[in-house]
């Protein structure tokens, strides 16, 4: 038997390294994740000066990989775990959400963490103590770093957030506002866009944040009545020309968005399929934008057929 017929009877070993790459995920598998390992970072400061505006720039600077704002668990711009503290309904239960005091939520987040195996973590609160609980609470090892909003934020720039927080009573998530949107169906949401330079030759800092008005919120809550949405339906179908009337509209709130079914008559000579997909495209933008409410689903039924007139 020659050499070569040897080597044929073996697999080729990929030159990509794809083996090796198998073979850590499989030991990574196998060894279960050390907690007491990661590094723990904190940045704190009082409610509304900044702390979440600020949070990314800080794990930035720091190479922090992961951080835990409000009971969310957030990587690069990006919700990993958790459900954000301030959907909840008062501020007690912001608070015990922030602190992970229900098992679900507390497990949740260590599940994840343990998933994926972050080196380094910050985590945000108002105090002190409460990083400390924080920690505590999802088995983090102590504190290693303490940031402080003073360290990274003038007096005047913690005065104008802490304004804006009472008098328009926003809040900033750190993550786009399209990784919360269906998590907040009828909160108040706006996109925040923060361009910073490091100086020539560094890349810049760039990130995408979401302001909301939470159900707390200092102003109040809100309700939109479901007449609101057939107001809004009745108007753009009055002025989209494939559509005589509307004959029927029912409205269902499912918490994560609205369910709308209408009923319409279109005009004859109308492209049915095109009128109701444009109608469709425009309602749901519409009243996205009018009430800050997800539409999960708006279905349009073309349920009979108006002839105009033939004029003399």
């Amino acid at each position: 038997m020659k050499l070569k017929d040897i080597k044929d009877k073996f697999p080729k070993v990929p030159k990509d390294g794809t083996i090796l790459k198998d073979i850590k995920k499989d030991i990574k598998e196998i060894i279960p994740f050390q907690m007491n390992k990661i590094k723990v970072y904190s940045f704190v400061g009082p409610s509304g000066t900044g702390k979440s505006y600020r949070a990314q720039m800080v794990a930035s600077e720091r190479n922090i990989e992961y951080i835990i704002d409000d009971g969310l668990l957030v990587n690069n711009n990006q919700v990993i775990a958790g459900e954000s503290a301030k959907k909840a309904p008062t501020k007690i239960e912001t608070v015990k959400h922030a602190l992970f005091y229900a098992e679900e939520e507390k497990q949740e987040i260590v599940k994840a963490i343990k998933k994926y195996r972050p080196q380094s973590i910050l985590l945000l609160g108002t105090s002190d103590g409460m990083v400390d609980k924080i920690a505590n609470n999802l088995g983090l090892p102590a504190i290693s770093e303490r940031i402080y909003i003073t360290d990274v934020a003038t007096e005047q720039e913690m005065q104008t957030a802490r304004k804006i927080r009472v008098t328009e009573g926003k809040h900033v998530i750190p993550v786009p506002t399209f990784e919360i949107k269906k998590d907040f169906s009828g909160y108040l949401l706006d996109p925040l866009q923060i361009f910073k330079s490091k100086g020539k030759g560094q890349k810049p800092y760039i990130s995408e944040k979401s302001i909301i008005r939470p159900t707390f919120s200092y102003l109040g809550k809100f309700t939109i009545s479901d007449s609101v949405f057939r107001q809004i339906l009745d108007y753009l179908a009055g002025v989209t020309p494939a559509i005589h009337r509307v004959i029927k509209t029912r409205v269902e709130n499912l918490g994560e968005g609205i369910d709308i079914y209408m009923e319409v008559e279109i005009v004859y000579g109308f492209n049915v399929v095109e009128g109701l997909n444009n109608f469709k495209e425009k309602a749901k933008k519409e009243i996205e934008k009018l009430t800050a409410m997800n539409v999960v689903r708006l279905e349009v039924v073309a349920k009979s057929l108006y002839v105009p007139e033939k004029k003399n």
